[in-house]
């Protein structure tokens, strides 16, 4: 005899068990000799090795095309099993290079909600996210920047590829002091990183993400806090860093320990810093571009997520911000023009004859 224990966190548990548990009675239906029980998130197989093994594979096929495709009819569930006798059906998926990857799901959240991206370059940074430790993804506001960057976090959380996961966002005020504020430290600073925790409730159940937060399988902390740390087999976010300084992102990258990955998300459209201060993420974005390992990703008006009118005001503001550009441009050829003539006069005049 022997024991197995499968991991069903990273699918929807719905999917997986059926309405009223009939996909679950065809997995126990396809091995009578197992003694198969659910616990939670997790499935417990008993029973001879051999058919423990074979159970295994099944079981894990049918769990990769629920990560990769979300849905899985009943027939085609079937399918997958086999019949008693160990046959699969011409035409079923035999391995995960069978099983159709287009749908791009990252994370099942709460009540079955599917997490996926949604545009060409949501896509293709999830695809990157594989490949590179560090990631830049620069767009306007509503591309899904940060809440595909947490979903992908939460998906290497639930797969067990790091031990825990590290939000951190600059507290940057917009037209208020932090210290006026009310309430203690955490309730000053918890506004200025509620759009981590809404992300969060999204994709974790709130009993679980209590217990991950009460013991810091996830932090979320102002940047500030970030300094002297060393943060390793974790994937940390960064988020609006467009609002850090030269120094606060160098500061933030080199915490980067040899087993974490990170994305670092900003918009250079909306830089809140003091005008004395030049934004870090413009000055990353030149000089690290061409470091292995490191991948830059560029969102456009194309990738907003939200309301469609986003699309054309984003489109509005950006040629608005072209146009004045353009006249200010014009405005300084202008006043070389004006002082050329003038300085050239001077200099005439001051020559003795």
């Amino acid at each position: 005899m022997t024991e197995q224990i499968i991991n069903l966190e990273s699918v929807n548990p719905i999917e997986f068990f059926g309405v009223n548990n009939n996909k679950f009675d065809l997995i126990k239906k396809r091995f009578p000799l197992l003694k198969i029980l659910s616990r939670g998130s997790q499935l417990k197989i008993v029973g001879h090795p051999d058919e423990v093994a074979l159970a295994k594979d099944k079981i894990g096929l049918i769990v990769q095309y629920l990560e990769k495709n979300g849905h899985l009819s009943e027939d085609y569930f079937s399918t997958i099993l086999g019949d008693a006798d160990g046959n699969v059906d011409d035409g079923a998926p035999t391995s995960i290079l069978d099983i159709d990857s287009d749908n791009n799901i990252i994370v099942f959240g709460n009540n079955g909600k599917v997490i996926k991206a949604k545009t060409k370059n949501q896509k293709l940074m999830v695809a990157i996210a594989d490949k590179s430790d560090i990631i830049f993804a620069i767009g306007p506001a509503g591309t899904g920047k940060t809440y595909t960057a947490v979903a992908l976090a939460v998906r290497a959380l639930k797969n067990k590829s790091v031990k825990k996961i590290v939000l951190t966002r600059p507290a940057v005020e917009a037209g208020e002091n932090l210290g006026f504020l009310p309430g203690d430290l955490k309730e000053k600073i918890d506004p200025y990183l509620r759009p981590l925790y809404d992300a969060l409730d999204d994709m974790i159940p709130p009993d679980k993400l209590s217990y991950y937060m009460a013991n810091r399988i996830i932090e979320i902390a102002p940047l500030a806090y970030m300094r002297g740390r060393t943060l390793d087999n974790c994937y940390i976010i960064l988020d609006e860093a467009q609002n850090t300084t030269d120094l606060q992102l160098k500061m933030f990258l080199t915490r980067i320990g040899p087993s974490a990955k990170a994305i670092i998300t900003g918009d250079m459209s909306q830089v809140d810093l003091p005008k004395n201060q030049k934004s870090g993420l413009a000055k990353a974005n030149r000089i690290l571009k061409n470091i292995e390992g490191i991948s830059f990703i560029e969102l456009t008006g194309d990738d907003v997520v939200r309301h469609r009118l986003v699309k054309h005001i984003i489109r509005a503001y950006d040629q608005e911000t072209d146009r004045e550009e353009k006249l200010h441009e014009q405005y300084k050829e202008e006043k070389r023009q004006q002082y050329k003539p003038q300085h050239i006069e001077a200099e005439n005049n001051s020559k003795p004859e």
